[in-house]
């Protein structure tokens, strides 16, 4: 494999000039560029300094046609054109257009109507840029309302919003990362594809210019959306777009402990939460990026925090209850679903789930889903195991890796532990307690701040594939006192 995968070797092409001339009849292709962008750059600095020669009145007049997003892009070209296109007159018709009070049946107040009856001098009293401001505001906010709107509904089984990828869609969201070197500079990276799974969304990021890894310091995941939502069109990247960071990771922390599986091109290291990077094994540059997303407040994270400062989540109220005495101990729900590439090897609803106070041990609460006791709650996963992934020119798969997504549900109903990682299937090293299967066995562990999961499974040669003999989920008792108000 060459040191950029994907690139091609460059063929010489040999220039010829007309005799008595200057121009090129066979030039190379960056020349031929470098001729293309002189021309263009004097056509429209020709262009530039006709248009910067107009009058005001004359640009005010053209800017009235244009639409907010235009407008906004407008402003931006130099300090005289953000100066007229914040004008109030403009902002305010577009206000106005966007906004009008609730129509009655005995009188209709058209646009023109609305802005005939303010004065020039009232609309000019306030600052410049008022109406803009205020027009930015309303359209955020009305944009917020409507997808709140779609994430009301929810799933019984999972516990989560039904119209998510509406939402999604709707949003116009999508998202970026932002890689930093350690001397400060930034590279921002768009979304090459997504796909919307049973309680995720899997967002991956690949290309050929990455910086290299041995460079970079930091990773910010961030959620992308349009300021200005219109939900009968398709969002444009051009247009102005707010950033709200979801999560940033330590890239310095690449090593033995993060990996998880390679394959013969690449290696591939987990960072909590739920960010895959993969390697190349040679050139051991980045080849791709893959953060899976829960859907738990995912629309909340993605859009509602700042460029530097992630969504605060609101204060958890704990619910007291003086006469159940095992409260917080039983009623859980839980909803697994493993999957990888499009493909869902398990997916499942395991229903009053509960604990004991013998099974609180070192810090610990452990809720059995699946016990190796029962043959009956024995299950299998479905397909061939491996976590897919692919650049703009290799694609891959790695053996007994896959995303894994966890929605518990507490006895209200209500998300009390959500996750989405990747994870993979190691060797068992112990002797096994199956004694009802022969075959090799593996285990998963998962751990967070909030709990630990820990899976064993089967390979059955006879039917190759694995069974899932152990499901166990360890919650921190910190957690469960807190979220309960209880004193475990």
């Amino acid at each position: 494999m060459k040191h950029k995968p994907g690139s091609t070797g460059a063929h010489h092409h040999s220039g010829t000039f007309c005799k008595g001339s200057d121009v090129m009849l066979n030039p190379k292709p960056s020349e031929q560029s470098t001729m293309c962008e002189r021309h263009c750059s004097k056509t429209f600095s020709k262009l530039s300094m006709h248009i910067e020669g107009m009058p005001s009145e004359i640009l005010l007049k053209i800017f009235s046609y244009l639409d907010a997003v235009t407008l906004l892009c407008i402003g931006c070209v130099n300090k005289r054109f953000y100066s007229l296109a914040n004008d109030n007159f403009i902002w305010f018709r577009i206000y106005s257009a966007s906004f009008s009070p609730k129509r009655s049946n005995w009188e209709v107040n058209t646009v023109e109507k609305t802005t005939a009856s303010l004065s020039q001098a009232s609309l000019h009293d306030k600052e410049t840029g008022y109406w803009k401001k205020k027009y930015i505001v309303k359209q955020i906010a009305a944009g917020k309302t409507a997808v709140t709107q779609l994430l009301k509904p929810v799933n019984p089984y999972t516990g989560l919003p039904v119209k998510t990828k509406e939402a999604l869609r709707v949003s116009g969201l999508s998202w970026v990362i932002v890689l930093k070197e350690k001397n400060g500079k930034e590279y921002i990276m768009e979304q090459a594809e997504f796909s919307v799974n049973d309680t995720s969304v899997t967002v991956v990021w690949h290309g050929n210019n990455w910086p290299r890894i041995d460079k970079l310091a930091t990773l910010d995941l961030c959620g992308v959306t349009p300021v200005f939502l219109d939900r009968y069109k398709v969002p444009t990247k051009n247009g102005p777009r707010r950033r709200s960071l979801v999560a940033e990771y330590n890239l310095t922390n690449l090593t033995k402990s993060t990996s998880i599986g390679s394959d013969r091109l690449i290696r591939t290291f987990c960072l909590n939460p739920g960010l895959l990077i993969g390697l190349w094994k040679k050139e051991k540059e980045m080849a791709f990026v893959m953060a899976n997303l829960h859907f738990h407040l995912l629309v909340e994270r993605s859009t509602l925090g700042s460029a530097t400062v992630p969504y605060m989540l609101p204060p958890h109220i704990p619910f007291l209850d003086d006469i159940d005495q095992q409260y917080g101990l039983h009623g859980y729900q839980l909803h697994v679903d493993m999957h990888s590439g499009g493909s869902s090897y398990l997916c499942g609803t395991f229903r009053n789930l509960f604990s004991r106070k013998d099974f609180i041990k070192n810090g610990y609460m452990k809720l059995i889903v699946i016990s190796f006791k029962n043959n009956a709650q024995h299950l299998p996963l479905i397909g061939k195991v491996g976590l897919c992934w692919k650049t703009d020119v290799f694609a891959g798969c790695i053996q007994n890796c896959y995303m894994m997504d966890v929605t518990l549900l507490d006895e209200t109903e209500k998300p009390f532990w959500c996750f989405s990682s990747p994870v993979c299937m190691r060797p068992a090293t112990r002797p096994s307690d199956f004694f009802n299967y022969r075959g090799r066995h593996f285990y998963v562990t998962y751990i967070d701040p909030v709990g630990k999961v820990n899976l064993e499974l089967v390979w059955m040669e006879e039917t190759e594939e694995y069974y899932v003999v152990s499901l166990a989920l360890y919650l921190r008792i910190e957690k469960v006192n807190s979220w309960f108000g209880t004193n475990y």
